[in-house]
């Protein structure tokens, strides 16, 4: 197609280079002046011609000059996209791999746990008695046998009940809670296998199993992307014993990045007669970041400087309870516990030491209005929801041991 334009082209500044000498021969310029404008106009159209191609060319060379530089810089954003996605998959792998080592440490410390909570079953003991009179106090053999083999055959279960934003009711937290079930499956509340768990030593045993479950449901609710927290109990006990505190806090410490949403609930009575043993383990675990919530609260003359420095970030009250202690002073509505304050700037005192209360129990919608009407932006109860279990399978799928169980069924049988 080139060569049939170029051969036209020539033939056309061939025919006006004619034109042009015959133009000049009829003009009366003679032969000689009408070749030489002939050939000198056929130079010519020759010489623009190959400008004019050139042009062209370097025109052509240009667009596709600029068509590589198209491909080149799409080339290098699917490369860079291909790198980013390459390093995506990198991280999700490293990062699986990390919990799964992690999950790995923590199902060998539990294993080891367990393995000494074992031991110090099989340990004989004396008769738990009483601090008066010293009769017998324990529960009959048969519940504390009950109570190990739960432990042992892992019938322990893992209770939530939500802990509602209010006037919202938005879930912010929910509350653990171990339930046992002996071989028939009936549930073992904790105010009955509390009674020989207690004297029995295996307290720190229960409280290291709720916390490898809290742990599990944490990281479970986080792949959710699901920003709540847990209330996890732990006996003062637990925080004493020299033995199971180490341990407990290495498995704390592996898993320290949850502890914006984990937070340990230890009850008033223990808080307030904590020994030095107990407030400095509590320190140990704020200056890894967990917090710590009172319940059990009976008496709301609360040291809230003390609550401050001990990292105490939450204080749960039964809504009964506060509503018993409203009483009118002087057309004022005042707690009886402090009567120079308004019961409505309780909650505000509170946050300023960085305290939030929280009404729990609660069981009718009057006692959402009274609550609110105290500036209490927390509530738990049956009313919002009731404990419920979380199914084994998805405790399975957050990463449950079981082959750990198993080897533990070995043991103890």
């Amino acid at each position: 197609m080139r060569r049939l334009t170029l051969a036209l082209l020539c033939a056309t500044y061939l025919c006006l280079s004619l034109i042009v000498a015959l133009t000049l021969w009829r003009s009366g310029f003679g032969w000689g002046v009408a070749i030489s404008a002939m050939m000198g106009g056929l130079g010519l159209c020759l010489a623009s011609h190959g400008m004019i191609m050139r042009f062209l060319e370097m025109r052509e060379l240009r667009g596709e000059v600029e068509a590589v530089r198209d491909a080149h810089r799409i080339l290098l954003d699917q490369v860079v996209a291909i790198d980013g996605r390459v390093t995506d998959v990198a991280r999700v792998v490293e990062s699986d791999v990390s919990r799964a080592a992690a999950l790995t440490d923590e199902v060998h410390l539990l294993e080891e746990l367990v393995e000494k909570m074992s031991q110090r079953m099989d340990e004989p003991r004396a008769p738990y008695l009483a601090a008066q009179g010293g009769q017998d106090v324990r529960r009959p053999q048969s519940l504390v046998g009950v109570v190990k083999e739960a432990l042992m055959e892992g019938r322990v279960d893992l209770y939530l009940q939500p802990v509602m934003a209010l006037p919202q009711r938005k879930t912010v937290f929910y509350e653990s809670f171990t339930r046992l079930r002996d071989p028939s499956g009936r549930v073992i509340m904790p105010a009955e296998y509390l009674t020989v768990a207690e004297p029995g030593g295996l307290v720190t045993a229960i409280d290291n199993l709720m916390l490898f479950r809290c742990v599990q449901i944490i990281r479970r609710l986080a792949r959710q992307d699901r920003r709540v927290g847990i209330f996890c109990n732990i006996s003062m006990s637990s925080l004493g014993d020299e033995e199971f505190f180490p341990q407990f806090l290495d498995l704390l410490r592996a898993n320290r990045d949850l502890s914006p949403a984990l937070v340990f609930e230890i009850g008033q009575a223990g808080f307030d007669t904590r020994t030095s043993v107990q407030a400095r383990n509590m320190a140990k675990l704020a200056d890894l970041g967990f917090r710590f919530s009172l319940d059990k609260v009976k008496n709301l003359d609360l040291d809230l400087q003390d609550l401050q420095r001990s990292d105490v970030k939450f204080v749960k009250v039964a809504a009964q309870t506060l509503l018993d202690e409203l009483t009118t002073v002087e057309n004022r509505l005042v707690l009886r516990s402090m009567p120079d304050l308004a019961a409505e700037d309780f909650a505000l005192l509170a946050r300023r030491y960085g305290v939030d209360l929280v009404a729990e129990k609660v069981e009718n919608e009057r006692q959402v209005v009274d609550i609110l009407d105290l500036d209490i932006q927390l509530g738990q109860g049956h009313l919002f929801g009731e404990p419920r279990a979380i199914k084994s399978d998805v405790l399975a799928e957050a990463g449950q041991p079981g082959a750990t169980v198993e080897r533990l069924r070995v043991r103890a049988a």
